[in-house]
């Protein structure tokens, strides 16, 4: 992979912001990036209150390396799915710390 990709991909470090339909720049913290069927899921957390996201509400986007952006998902199922691997995936990690 390419050293530009692998910055891409070091989200963790970082607030994160997008402009949403309107053109409106909207703030992103950076939860976690998972890893589901192949493709990168990147779950975040709205930064600051915002008329169209609730405070405690996760966001899921899919990671496009090749385009280098966060693609919005459509698919209500796949976004479920998405979330309940990554509930997994957390329980599992709590789950082995003793």
């Amino acid at each position: 992979m390419a050293e530009r990709d692998e910055e891409f991909l070091d989200l963790e470090e970082e607030n994160i912001e997008l402009v949403d339909e309107n053109g409106d720049v909207v703030n992103f913290k950076f939860l976690d990036k998972i890893e589901y069927k192949g493709k990168i899921y990147v779950l975040l957390l709205p930064a600051e209150p915002n008329d169209e996201i609730a405070e405690d509400e996760l966001v899921i986007f899919e990671l496009n390396v090749k385009n280098e952006s966060l693609d919005p998902i459509e698919d209500e199922k796949l976004l479920d799915e998405i979330y309940e691997h990554y509930v997994q995936e957390a329980e599992a990690e709590d789950g082995e710390v003793s």
